[in-house]
Parts: structure tokens; sequence; C-alpha cells
């Protein structure tokens, strides 16, 4: 399917935010941003740039602002993506459609838009520094076929597959985790190739 094919079928399948969403959809096309699609969700960019984008949960839905933390906020609405982790993206949610400020939206958007021109942007570093689990490494040891399709990854993908399971409090979801991986191991396909 082509990219605009799948924007139109991320905002016209039937969904409980489908309205919130198409709300979203009208106010970041009235910004100069370009529409894509990337992650499985409409991304806006400008001049390549991700900048903002419209999503759909259970039971919200919402924009993303990729380099969100150089927002002011005024209305102290924005959440970190994922606390401990994510660095620069912030979440604006919506439980409900009634609760979309459509003139403060617009606002960040046109924010997140002039911040982006700027330059504003949190640069992730790609450490290739691999510390790989106790339970990953005994299997490596086990099986050479498998020690082999895990060296032919990059270090940054090493390190998904390595901080997925370590990042796991309960042993019980490290080795639940750990039997997940294995197959994608083998078959050479990164923990995080689906959304890419």
């Amino acid at each position: 399917m082509e990219k605009s094919g799948k924007i139109d079928a991320y905002y016209d399948t039937d969904h409980p935010f489908k309205e919130g969403i198409a709300q979203l959809r009208k106010l970041a096309q009235q910004t100069e941003c370009e529409e894509d699609f990337k992650w499985s969700f409409p991304v806006y960019t400008i001049q390549g740039k991700n900048v903002f984008g419209i999503c759909k949960f259970k039971n919200h839905f919402g924009v993303w602002f990729f380099n969100g933390v150089f927002l002011k906020d005024p209305k102290k609405v924005l959440e970190n993506a994922q606390e401990g982790k994510t660095k620069g993206m912030r979440h604006w949610k919506f439980p409900t459609l009634d609760t979309i400020d459509k003139k403060g939206v617009l606002a960040y958007m046109n924010e997140a838009i002039e911040n982006q021109k700027k330059g504003m942007e949190i640069i992730v570093e790609k450490t290739s520094k691999v510390t790989i689990p106790t339970l990953l490494q005994e299997k490596l040891k086990e099986n050479k076929d498998l020690q082999t399709a895990f060296k032919n990854f990059t270090p940054y993908k090493q390190k998904e597959f390595c901080e997925y399971i370590s990042e796991a409090k309960q042993e019980q979801t490290k080795l639940r985790r750990l039997e997940k991986i294995l197959p994608l191991i083998q078959k050479g396909v990164g923990l995080h190739d689906g959304y890419r």
C-alpha cells in the first residue's frame, strides 16, 4: 500500500477516537508540515525532519512532539513519552473529543515547527558499547549459529536486544523476553524492524 493509502486507512479505520484524530489532522493540515507515515502512524515533517505525530491508543489519543522537550508548555499538558528513556519526545493526550484545545494544539504545533527550523532537537547518542545479559550470553555460548547471527547485527540492534532483556524487572519476564528474541536473532530480524 502506498504511503497516502496508509495515512487514509489510519484515519478512516473505525476506532473509538476516529473523530478525535480527524480533528487533530485538520489542525495539522493548517500548518506548513508535510504529512508522512512512519512507525504505523501519521508523522508531520518539516524539511524532512519529524516534528509531531498523531496517535491513537486504547484509552486516549493525542499528539507526539518529537522534540517536545523544547516547547514552552504554558498549559502544562505535556508528558514524557517514556520516563527515564525518552529525552526529547513529549505527548499531549486527550481522553475524549471534547477535551481537544484546538487553539492550544495549533499553537504547540506551530511552536514545534519553529523550534525545528531553528535546529532545536535532541540528538540521541548511538553508543556501540553492548553489555550482554547473562541469560543471553549463556544461549549464545550454547549455540554457535545463534552467536554468529547475533554478531551480524549492528551494535545498535544488539543493544536493543540486550536492553529488552535487562530492563525486565522479574526473572520470569526476562526469560519470556529471551524466548521471544531467540527466533528473531536466528532469522536476522531486529527487535524493532517491524516498526522501522
